[in-house]
């Protein structure tokens, strides 16, 4: 059962305002089906469209920031949870206990990475937990063809690309991860 889900995205909004609207669509679509977010724990970008978007709709929102980014002052302090670790690496691990799923939205390379680490970890038997990419407007087209190149030559096993779940919507996404309003 699904109770929270991780999303990983960008702490800009992009250069479509799409991808903001998306983000806030995501988070009062999880408050309104009483899932709580967790995510980076940053007030910037993507990241604070999905935390905002939540907690308008009443739901709750984990976050999880490395020290040197509340130094820098991007921790969202009116968060339900705000953790901050001491390292990049634990931030990871923590928001990989607190979630039941991933998501990713469109991002850059820490979005990429958290990703890749998550899809590493199943591949590895760490965990056994669904992995989406919410494939916005497109973002992510060019990563899917070449994962399928990745495939062709030899490099990834179909049934580990398989893993990585691909919706185009929001209420696609949540289907697809069994959760219904």
């Amino acid at each position: 059962m699904v109770q929270n889900i991780a999303v990983f995205c960008a702490s800009a909004n992009g250069a479509d305002p799409v991808y903001r609207m998306t983000a806030e669509a995501l988070g009062r679509a999880l408050a309104e089906r009483n899932i709580g977010v967790v995510y980076g724990g940053a007030k910037v970008g993507l990241m604070c469209a999905v935390a905002e978007a939540a907690l308008a709709a009443g739901g709750k929102v984990i976050g999880v920031i490395p020290e040197v980014l509340v130094d820098l002052e991007v921790a969202h302090r009116g968060i339900t949870e705000l953790h901050v670790t001491d390292t990049m690496h634990t931030r990871k691990a923590l928001i990989g206990q607190h979630a039941d799923a991933f998501i990713a939205l469109p991002g850059g390379f820490g979005t990429f990475e958290e990703l890749f680490e998550v899809l590493a970890w199943h591949t590895l038997r760490l965990h056994q937990k669904p992995i989406l990419l919410l494939n916005t407007n497109g973002f992510y087209d060019g990563l899917l063809h070449f994962l399928d190149h990745c495939i062709t030559e030899g490099m990834l096993k179909p049934k580990n690309r398989e893993v990585l779940l691909v919706a185009g919507t929001v209420d696609e996404a949540l289907h697809m991860l069994g959760v219904t309003p």
